[in-house]
């Protein structure tokens, strides 16, 4: 796809178990006017990568991002998510070097985005650096839900700041946020924004969290896409 890209970008995480669901939430979220839309970890272990694909076929048009969280295989496992119709496909920064790199190279070869998730790394600001110099096209900054749940005060905006003096390349926060943290992501320098738990998706579960979180997400996005860079 022609990568032509305008700020902010509204991302929703679709963390649900079955393809079923995954629509009915991707659904809702581009009538709510949602950019990107997230095949996250909990479906693409479920439903394996058929709910890539599900996710393509019903929206042809539409970024799909593949929430794998690859730590090794980053070639081939970035080859599978790209032919199942991923545009953008996820790599943990724990992972190897080589890892990374394989990510990377694979990537160019299909057209697919990188991007590297610092999640549990302990020097984020060093490693978005080396994520970067590698040729990864995005950051996350990422408080995971095991962290969160066990530290309630967690979330990524303690370490965004640093990641984003650091790099050049877009970055994004997760984590649990709420609408007016979102917002703060902008205001420090994020490009994009991503929606999941507990506003889409449960934050106890991996499942829908209400039949009508649509409304509320439509106002998120009338809120981010309102931002304007200073």
């Amino acid at each position: 796809m022609t990568w032509v890209v305008t700020y902010p970008i509204v991302q929703v995480s679709i963390d649900v178990e079955t393809i079923e669901k995954a629509l009915f939430i991707a659904d809702k979220a581009i009538a709510a006017g949602v950019d990107w839309l997230e095949a996250g970890t909990p479906l693409i272990l479920s439903e394996g990568f058929h709910a890539v694909a599900s996710l393509r076929k019903r929206f042809p048009g539409y970024v799909i991002v593949s929430d794998q969280k690859i730590m090794d295989g980053g070639g081939l496992e970035t080859e599978m998510a790209a032919k199942a119709g991923a545009n953008v496909v996820v790599v943990m920064a724990a992972a190897h070097d080589a890892t990374i790199r394989e990510a990377v190279k694979y990537g160019r070869k299909y057209d697919v985005k990188i991007m590297a998730d610092i999640l549990a790394v302990k020097d984020k600001v060093q490693r978005a650096r080396e994520m970067e110099d590698m040729g990864v096209d995005y950051i996350i900054v990422h408080t995971g839900f095991d962290e969160r749940h066990y530290t309630p005060s967690a979330n990524p905006l303690k370490d965004l700041k640093g990641v984003l003096d650091a790099v050049h390349i877009p970055v994004q926060a997760v984590g649990g946020l709420n609408v007016e943290q979102a917002i703060e992501t902008l205001r420090l320098g994020a490009k994009l924004v991503v929606f999941g738990a507990p506003l889409v998706t449960r934050d106890d579960r991996f499942d829908v969290t209400d039949e009508r979180f649509d409304m509320v997400l439509k106002e998120a996005v009338r809120k981010v896409k309102s931002y304007a860079y200073v």
